[in-house]
């Protein structure tokens, strides 16, 4: 376990690994946003090349944030994280 935290915690390793909690706040939003694209967008759709999927995600963005954007309601009741 020292030679993998230490390894971990070299400073000159390109990937970074940061362990957060499962109920983080923002990974939730971004679970919820990810489910709201596929149900919306992604689910039964084809796309005839990269180039149209790309310009449908980008659509549907502009389109969510202009008539669907809104705060997502944090729900987590659980303990107190330490500091």
């Amino acid at each position: 376990m020292e030679t993998r935290a230490g390894f971990l915690s070299d400073p000159s390793h390109r990937i970074r690994f940061v362990y957060t909690p499962k109920h983080c706040s923002w990974l939730n939003q971004i679970e919820i946003w990810f489910s709201i694209l596929v149900r919306r967008l992604l689910r039964r759709a084809s796309f005839s090349s990269l180039d149209d999927l790309r310009e449908r995600l980008a659509g549907f963005i502009a389109f969510f944030n202009k008539c669907m954007a809104k705060p997502f309601r944090w729900t987590y009741q659980g303990k107190v994280l330490a500091a």
